[in-house]
């Protein structure tokens, strides 16, 4: 059965020149399914790794610059490649930091896109329907191009695919409200020409799909009045170059009838997930509201719906699909939603309809649901969810967990005496649940401090905003120990600390490159209370209590992008940012000290996430840490610190050389079980 599982979001969407326009221009997969180009519709792209949601590099063109089709990556060279202001091709490697010192090369015609796919050589499609491989058209950039369609005509969407160790280029135009399929082979070159069946009333496609299974090109069109038609291509026997006149009748059948609701559909999607789903955005869920937007996968075998998912904010009419994740603008963000589609029954599918059309299929829901927005009592309400969830099954949990979170949220904040934290607890757990589901959780749980919850979520949840990070890491460190020290926390979180502060010491050692002799060298040069830090922190004496540097560990841990974080750190005070910059300190030194504290079955801030988030503090207060006297011992100690790696990679450099040498000689294969080699490095 279809499922639809909870996302998390990627990115904030950048603004468009309209309403309707996401800020988004295209995705594409990198190197794996787990690194993806976004190019949005002005100046930049970013590379993202999705597991993180965290963008690894960007690159910006100049003011008045724009990029005016996707980049893409080219699997061939290691190479990105994007087109800016139409007709100036821009190729770059990952380390490459500015695009004005990149290649570039400025071609004779538009282009529409530049498209690539694992193994093949890059393709460009100029608007005009000619069409390049990328080597040949940066040879001669100024060649001439040709015009393939006509003056009237303009290119509506396209896409290339593989099919039987070939490449080709599709795609559909309209002119004078025909819409018409062009099929380009690459090597030998071939060209069909297609035209598409005309919808009555006269209506054009608002989206197009393609894939290749079973020696077919399939193409699925959708139109406004919620006809998803579909029509395949054989890739064999194609002919050469048509001409305007031999365009051949495109037949078609019907998939689907979606609902249209109150109109006909102004921003849908549909895509082909595999020979029996599709995934539709932008069409009204049949058993909805209005002014409700859905994701929804359809099986177009048994004409049923299987699975749904309300996205939050404006729909844009976009939708990508890289290995099992879906990628959709909405709103003032961009979500991923991973989704898998198993073999059905025809009594399975229908069932599921019927679980669709009444949520949950439990019989109690309609009495949990009424007792929770009513007066009901705590206890009753408490009795009823839990019966609710012991009866449920994990399909009906999907889509009843976030129902469910939302009523007793709303309940709660509007009714100061009611709380459920056990129950809120038992959703969060059950990992149906994600901020962007129900986004006042968390901000409930910081409202009645209820930090348990709060750790949970900050475990549990892939999409927290980072205004929210921030707002658990002000709360977390401005907690007064005393506290702190009644807080219930996950077990495992309170282990890792009490080993953390209860290990030993040995010798001093020099670990990563510093030595915790150099923080004593600092601690010497200072009076007073700086002294006294910097002797504490190189005692191991950690300065938050337990149970708040346990919270503050799950801050470290949250997803974030640097971009949209930095604001909100400026929000916190100087006494803040110090006792955070102290613990951060403390943990660095603990780490370099032991390198076994960061184990991969511990959850636990790894050395990276600690560097990383010292390095956010700085940039966002260096400037008031400067001129605070209280500061002084710390900034000199993290000072010493960075000398201390700048020493380290120098070190590391002088001896490189010598290492690659060593990789390069050939091992002998004739060894016996005991020798002796000499290596000489010169």
């Amino acid at each position: 059965m279809a499922a639809l599982y909870e996302g998390y979001t990627l990115c904030g969407r950048v603004s468009g020149q309209s309403l309707s326009d996401s800020g988004i221009q295209g995705i594409e997969v990198e190197r794996d399914n787990d690194h993806v180009i976004v190019t949005d519709s002005s100046r930049s792209v970013t590379l993202y790794m999705v597991s993180d949601q965290k963008p690894l590099s960007t690159w910006t063109v100049k003011q008045g610059q724009t990029f005016t089709c996707p980049a893409v990556y080219n699997s061939q060279t290691k190479e990105y490649v994007a087109v800016s202001d139409s007709k100036v091709i821009r190729i770059w490697k990952e380390e490459d930091m500015l695009l004005d010192k990149v290649f570039k090369s400025t071609v004779s015609s538009d282009i529409w896109r530049v498209h690539s796919i694992p193994g093949g050589e890059p393709v460009v499609l100029f608007k005009k329907g000619a069409m390049r491989l990328l080597d040949s058209l940066l040879t001669a950039p100024q060649q001439p191009i040709e015009e393939v369609i006509s003056q009237d005509e303009t290119i509506w969407w396209s896409t290339n695919l593989m099919a039987e160790s070939q490449q080709f280029v599709i795609f559909t135009t309209e002119q004078k409200g025909n819409h018409f399929l062009y099929l380009q082979r690459l090597n030998p070159n071939t060209l069909q020409r297609y035209q598409l069946e005309r919808e009555e009333p006269v209506l054009s496609p608002p989206s197009f799909c393609a894939s290749y299974r079973d020696k077919h090109i399939c193409l699925l069109y959708l139109y406004p009045n919620g006809h998803l038609y579909q029509s395949t291509l054989s890739v064999r026997n194609l002919g050469g170059v048509s001409e305007e006149a031999q365009a051949l009748p495109l037949s078609r059948s019907l998939l689907l009838s979606l609902p249209v609701g109150e109109g006909p559909l102004k921003a849908a999607s549909a895509l082909i997930l595999d020979e029996a789903h599709v995934a539709v955005v932008g069409v009204p869920h049949p058993s909805a509201g209005a002014g409700k937007d859905f994701l929804c996968i359809w099986n177009t075998n048994f004409q049923t719906l299987q699975a749904g998912k309300e996205m939050a904010g404006q729909i844009y009419g976009q939708l990508w699909r890289y290995s099992n994740k879906l990628f959709i603008p909405h709103g003032k963000m961009l979500s991923v939603i991973p989704y898998e589609c198993p073999k059905s029954c025809l009594s399975s599918a229908l069932g599921k309809l019927r679980q669709q059309c009444v949520i949950p299929s439990v019989p109690s829901w309609n009495k949990t649901e009424k007792n929770l927005t009513s007066t009901a009592p705590l206890e009753e309400v408490q009795k009823e969810v839990e019966e609710l969830l012991s009866h449920a099954d994990s399909q009906d949990l999907q889509f009843s967990v976030g129902h469910l979170a939302s009523a007793l949220v709303s309940r709660s904040l509007a009714n100061p005496s009611f709380y459920t934290s056990d129950i809120l607890v038992q959703l969060v757990r059950t990992q149906f649940l994600c901020h962007s589901v129900c986004p006042d959780l968390l901000l409930l749980a910081l409202e009645r401090k209820d930090y348990f919850l709060c750790q949970l979520c900050l475990q549990f949840f892939p999409d927290i905003p980072e205004a929210m990070t921030c707002a658990c890491l002000k709360a977390f460190i401005s907690m007064p120990d005393a506290d702190a020290e009644k807080v219930t926390l996950e077990p495992d979180s309170i282990s890792f600390m009490e080993a953390l502060i209860a290990r030993e010491h040995g010798e001093a050692s020099v670990q990563n490159g510093f030595s915790s002799s150099d923080d004593k060298d600092c601690s010497d040069a200072l009076e007073g209370d700086g002294k006294a830090r910097i002797s504490a922190a190189s005692e191991g004496i950690c300065p938050v209590e337990l149970h708040k540097a346990a919270l503050l560990n799950e801050v470290l841990q949250t997803a974030y992008s640097d971009t949209f974080l930095l604001p909100h750190l400026k929000d916190l005070s100087s006494r803040q940012i110090i006792l955070f910059l102290q613990y951060l300190h403390y943990l660095y030194l603990r780490y370099c000290q032991d390198a076994s504290l960061s184990k991969p079955d511990v959850r636990s801030p790894s050395l990276t996430q600690i560097m990383d988030w010292i390095c956010l503090l700085l940039d966002a207060h260096f400037t008031v840490l400067v001129m605070t006297p209280e500061a002084r011992g710390l900034l000199m100690s993290l000072h010493i610190f960075v000398k201390s790696q700048v020493k380290l990679v120098s070190e590391l450099g002088k001896i490189e050389a010598s290492f690659q040498e060593l990789d390069k000689m050939k091992v002998k294969r004739d060894v016996a079980q005991y020798s002796i080699e000499i290596i000489e490095l010169l």
